[in-house]
């Protein structure tokens, strides 16, 4: 299942229970960015077994272009996690 474009939580680390878009993936690790303290030029590294993917798709015009190689702004990513969040995101934490 390709992940990139999803928003996931992290579940363990310093960083537990921050909410992520990956941007990026490959066999074990996912490579994740907030848009402020981890910017999609430099995402940070995380093994898979160490999220909780909470919503495939969110913004589609911005996993799109993830998927094709476009440029995607930090601002952006930063927007679509503040919404999130906003719309009770939150609530996906209690699950965990």
């Amino acid at each position: 299942m390709m992940m990139i474009g999803m928003l996931a939580y992290s579940k363990a680390g310093h960083d537990k229970q921050t909410l992520y878009m990956i941007v990026g993936e490959d066999d074990e690790s996912v490579y994740l960015s907030d848009g402020r303290l981890k910017p999609i030029e430099h995402p940070k590294k995380k093994n898979k077994k160490h999220i909780q993917p909470v919503k495939q798709g969110y913004d589609k015009s911005v996993q799109e272009r993830l998927l094709s190689g476009q440029p995607v702004r930090n601002e952006e990513i930063k927007s679509v996690l503040k919404i999130f969040q906003t719309q009770g995101g939150i609530e996906c934490l209690n699950q965990m």
